[in-house]
């Protein structure tokens, strides 16, 4: 068994139930062979063994639905952005974990996906570190082909609203993927007038905030992933000092 089906097998925690369930359910067994141990579920049919704490499981579900949705956001989708998509997670997962989400995520491209109510569920059950995660995710996939599309962009934006993010963190995460000639202040939700001090202030406030270990409780995949978001954060802050002289 892979560790793709060893996330879902760990168990979906919240995602189990609400929209994320009602999507995910029919296409989930097109992965997960006979080994793996999902939830039990009691003769009422719900699912026992609910947690309230992000899983992996839970995590990795609530991505790969945010992305059906942002792949389909032009209206059509191509077989380059899936190999895209793929090697984004090969990246970010290794071979066999991104061979196992391409699968459910080719079913889940032919779902109506109910973005608002999904984001709510997310909104309500992941901490907000793990939320940002999310946003970077979606960022990068949607980057993966050399530029963000303007409705690719929209859309990200209102899945970040609808999931709580606040705008400053929206503009300071889209900075790291579409630059501009403030992008660097931006990633550090600062100002180009800011001072000195001020910038030093804003680049603890934000390595704080983005730091690896903010998702920890995901695992080490994840954990690794976030690194990236992370050293584009000491990346701005170092072009910031050279531009200054600091």
């Amino acid at each position: 068994m892979g560790q793709f089906a060893k996330w879902i097998g760990g168990g979906l925690g919240w995602a189990v139930g609400g929209p994320i369930g009602a999507i995910f359910g029919f296409v989930i067994g097109s992965i997960i062979d006979e080994s793996t141990v999902l939830p039990a579920q009691n003769t009422r049919g719900r699912t026992t063994g609910y947690s309230g704490r992000t899983t992996a499981g839970g995590y990795v579900v609530s991505l790969l639905v945010l992305v059906a949705a942002v792949m389909r956001a032009d209206g059509k989708v191509m077989k380059s952005e899936l190999n895209y998509v793929k090697n984004f997670l090969v990246q970010n997962f290794g071979e066999e974990s991104a061979q196992d989400a391409v699968k459910l995520l080719r079913d889940l491209l032919k779902q109506n996906i109910p973005v608002n109510e999904v984001c709510r569920q997310i909104r309500q059950h992941m901490n907000y570190s793990s939320r940002l995660q999310l946003l970077h995710f979606l960022f990068g996939i949607a980057m993966a082909d050399g530029r963000v599309e303007e409705n690719e962009r929209r859309l990200i934006n209102h899945i970040a609203t609808e999931m709580g993010i606040n705008n400053s963190d929206f503009e300071s995460i889209q900075a790291m993927f579409i630059r501009n000639v403030d992008a660097d202040y931006k990633i550090l939700e600062i100002e180009h007038t800011a001072s000195d001090d001020e910038v030093k202030k804003a680049y603890r406030r934000m390595a704080m905030k983005y730091h690896p270990d903010k998702v920890s409780h995901l695992g080490d995949d994840f954990q690794k992933a976030a690194k990236e978001k992370f050293q584009m954060v000491n990346k701005a802050y170092e072009n910031i000092k050279k531009e200054r002289g600091i």
